[in-house]
């Protein structure tokens, strides 16, 4: 099935009875509560993020840390939601997938996030994990930082909850699929000014858009 942004964005298409721990490669997306724009803002169709976008970026790249069966694939950081592909390879080979770590949308920071302890992220995940294990996870780590942030470097304040509750993903089936997400997140940035998360798009029906945090 072709990749539509209108379904497998807008909606949470998961399976009944499918096994989200079993290899394959999974497109992601993660809102912010209220769909607030927190990480940064589009500037001539290209995501510059802030500390805050940073932290979010920071977090994915160490998803491979805690489940070591998670190969990245693409990704982009948004003001006001996330964009990844992630590929459980279990006992495959990572061959089967065609690695897109040297050329991530929106990677501001080339290279190894920081350094950080066992205790900053969290003992390595023994047990097959699922996708919904895997994001709890960022949601979790990216929340804990973020009001780090607004305690010490005064980020702006999120409003209850830093993310929606659920999250949305499509299951990748072939070659094809994998490309036409992959292109879809990378033009992502580009869409902004008609995307429906932008709450300055008019069809969106939101307030228009605060200030952009820099």
């Amino acid at each position: 099935m072709a990749f539509d942004p209108d379904i497998h964005h807008r909606r949470s298409i998961r399976l009944k009875e499918y096994d989200y721990s079993q290899p394959g490669a999974y497109f992601v997306t993660v809102c912010t509560h209220n769909r607030e724009c927190l990480f940064g803002h589009i500037q001539e169709n290209v995501m510059v993020m802030n500390d805050a976008g940073r932290m979010i970026e920071k977090w994915w790249q160490e998803l491979p840390r805690k489940y070591p069966i998670v190969d990245m694939d693409a990704y982009t950081v948004m003001p006001n939601h996330f964009h990844g592909i992630v590929s459980i390879v279990g006992a495959v080979s990572r061959d089967h997938i065609e690695p897109f770590s040297r050329c991530c949308v929106g990677a501001a920071l080339r290279g190894r996030p920081e350094e950080l302890t066992t205790k900053d992220r969290g003992q390595p995940h023994r047990v097959a994990p699922t996708l919904g294990d895997m994001i709890n996870w960022f949601k979790t780590m990216t929340t804990n930082d973020y009001i780090r942030g607004v305690k010490h470097n005064q980020w702006r304040p999120f409003p209850g909850k830093l993310w929606q509750r659920n999250y949305y993903e499509h299951v990748i089936r072939d070659e094809h699929d994998l490309n036409e997400v992959r292109e879809y997140i990378t033009n992502n940035p580009a869409g902004w000014d008609r995307d429906d998360d932008n709450p300055a798009f008019v069809g969106a029906g939101f307030k228009p858009a605060p200030t952009p945090l820099i």
